[in-house]
């Protein structure tokens, strides 16, 4: 990415990764359809409060691959195949160690955590042998990310993007025969969330090992060296952090949506899941943005950050003034995916009136994406934390100020506001960085 077309190189990178990150969705959204179709209103409502456990713990370690990324994609700039090596070696490594701690503790305290979030005692039950279940995976998806990591590092990102297809596929298929066609519960659901996860971390270090033998660590890479380890601390933990921040925050917001009801629980798994597949290509976007202004940094071209973000930007409008639209006129049809039977009716008429918002609000987490992509790419972090703390503590504050008042819809009020309160601070700070760091508005070269 240091020569050439800068918005070439980031469509070229993002469309594979933003496909990626829709298949990592089919896991919990197959579930989900599936499940509520299936199994009835209780599954949805049980997978929609387990998410944002299970959302919080892996992006939590995930941060970890980000952070890494970065660095491998400075070294890649900077033609140090060894160092990149080195740090693909030891991100694999934490990764395993992070992700098998997190599966022994959750799967331990799955229950007491749910009953801190005021799960409803009739779904208790099902509520926790999903998410003991799910937490077993743990460590395989952190595994594939890790591994990830080092292929998106070198602009690979249509590597990753096959395995997550074809273990998506595996997952939405064996939900359909064990629990559409045999009739299984919902730890069967869990189950298979697992085993498309495995396979999918399997896949990535075979083709690693076979395909990709200049960036595939060998054994003596693989180790807790500490300069290194401290290294990808520096740049993970934080991203770490910034990664936790948001998902510990919908943990409060899912426990003032829990007081609704559960037709409101299950409408609000269904839309969550709609939002998230509507802002992934945002996020997609924003990934590559922070990978060209990584590499251009490593390899010395400061004129090119400029231009590679002013792209990054005109993508990112487009697509959330495009997927706004798209949203709000089918949101009744979206949410009627996930649920059939007597529950339907209910559960659809609370998602519209929260998508029938929210959907208006998709063109601020496209710029906070971007704004968050160009601090990670100059490798300032502490920055991204900062950022996602205003905004998810302002959400959180008006979710329990406005849901108790004008249901369902103050949830998505409450994420505008948070992001506009992010916003605020977020670009001048940006403008004032971009400046000290000395990268010039040049043409695109």
């Amino acid at each position: 990415m240091t020569k050439g077309r800068p918005l070439g190189h980031l469509v070229k990178y993002a469309v594979p990764l933003l496909l990626g990150n829709l298949m990592q969705l089919m896991y919990n959204a197959v579930d989900s359809i599936i499940a509520g179709r299936f199994i009835g209103e209780d599954a949805l409502a049980a997978e929609g409060i387990a998410a944002p456990v299970m959302n919080m713990v892996i992006l939590l370690v995930s941060g970890i691959t980000i952070g890494a990324g970065i660095l491998m994609s400075e070294a890649f700039g900077a033609k140090d195949m060894a160092r990149l090596r080195k740090l693909n070696g030891t991100t694999l490594v934490l990764g395993i160690i992070s992700g098998s701690v997190v599966a022994v503790v959750g799967f331990i305290l799955s229950r007491s955590i749910l009953c801190l979030m005021d799960t409803p005692l009739s779904i208790l039950d099902s509520t926790t042998w999903y998410l003991s279940i799910t937490f077993l995976g743990v460590p395989f998806v952190f595994i594939f990310n890790s591994l990830s990591s080092g292929l998106k590092s070198v602009g690979d990102s249509k590597t990753p993007l096959l395995f997550l297809a074809f273990s998506s596929i595996l997952n939405a298929s064996l939900d359909l025969v064990f629990l559409g066609l045999l009739g299984f519960g919902i730890i069967c659901s869990a189950v298979t969330t697992v085993v498309a996860e495995i396979v999918s971390a399997i896949l990535a270090f075979w083709w690693m090992k076979k395909k990709n033998r200049e960036i595939s660590p060998s054994i003596g890479d693989m180790k807790l060296e500490k300069r290194t380890v401290l290294a990808i601390l520096k740049y993970g933990g934080p991203t770490a952090l910034q990664q936790a921040v948001q998902p510990c925050g919908k943990l409060f917001i899912q426990s003032a949506v829990n007081s609704l009801g559960v037709s409101a629980i299950a409408a609000f798994n269904a839309s969550s899941r709609i939002d998230s597949f509507a802002l992934i290509p945002e996020q997609g976007i924003a990934a590559a943005v922070a990978t060209f202004i990584a590499q251009n940094r490593g390899g010395g071209k400061k004129e090119r950050v400029m231009p590679g973000f002013r792209s990054g930007l005109a993508l990112e409008i487009c697509y959330a003034l495009f997927i706004g639209t798209v949203v709000f006129f089918f949101r009744d049809s979206f949410v009627s995916l996930f649920v059939g039977g007597e529950a339907a009716e209910a559960v659809v008429r609370e998602g519209s009136k929260y998508l029938a918002v929210m959907s208006f609000f998709y063109i601020f987490p496209s710029l906070t994406n971007l704004t968050q992509s160009f601090f990670r790419g100059c490798g300032k972090m502490y920055v991204t934390i900062a950022a996602t703390f205003t905004q998810i503590f302002f959400r959180t504050v008006f979710t329990f100020l406005l849901s108790s008042s004008i249901g369902i819809q103050g949830v998505a009020f409450a994420s505008g506001i948070g992001w506009a309160a992010m916003l605020i601070w977020e670009i001048p700070y940006m403008l004032l960085t971009a400046r000290r760091l000395g990268f010039r508005n040049g043409g695109q070269r």
